[in-house]
């Protein structure tokens, strides 16, 4: 199936609700795919490890220029375990570059907090169609905490917006 990555609305039923009081920036992207056993977990852990390169070096560029305002260092987006077994991941752990806040087979929430902003992702696998199919989709939220926050989020903000889609194009390799 040749994925058709599309802007939607943010899932009904999806926890990332919670976040949008006060959000700065919102964003959701969808496709259809056929895998249809796979966790939204699995489906979150494939994306990031199939991260393109040249978009893994911009995090890099971003975690070296960001530590000179005091922020963390976040890592590689493709730092994933693929071995690791869904059900031996815990609230808080670590996923990547994100924390795990819930996890159930068709939502899963990650964030990563720090002192400027807060980034609420959610990756939400929809019903089986009478197709074979399901709809995956990942959901952004994030909610600026200062002025750093908000300068932060100009050129990321447009920036997220053309990564998300590449990154879903891979969702029909697995």
């Amino acid at each position: 199936m040749k994925p058709n990555i599309r802007t939607c609305p943010l899932p009904a039923d999806s926890a990332i609700h919670q976040y949008l009081p006060g959000a700065s920036f919102v964003d959701s992207h969808c496709v259809d795919v056929d895998n249809t056993e796979r966790t939204a977990l699995r489906h979150a852990l494939n994306l990031m490890s199939m991260t393109p390169a040249w978009i893994d070096s911009l995090m890099g560029l971003r975690n070296r220029l960001v530590r000179m305002f005091g922020l963390k260092d976040l890592g590689r987006l493709t730092r994933i375990d693929l071995s690791r077994d869904d059900a031996s991941y815990d609230v808080n752990d670590r996923v990547g570059i994100f924390t795990l806040i819930a996890n159930r087979p068709d939502e899963v929430v990650l964030a990563d907090r720090d002192k400027h902003l807060d980034v609420y992702l959610t990756l939400n696998r929809s019903a089986m169609t009478p197709e074979g199919t399901r709809t995956i989709t990942l959901s952004t939220v994030v909610r600026t905490h200062n002025r750093l926050g908000k300068l932060y989020m100009l050129p990321v903000g447009p920036f997220h917006r053309v990564i998300v889609p590449i990154t879903l194009k891979n969702i029909a390799r697995f």
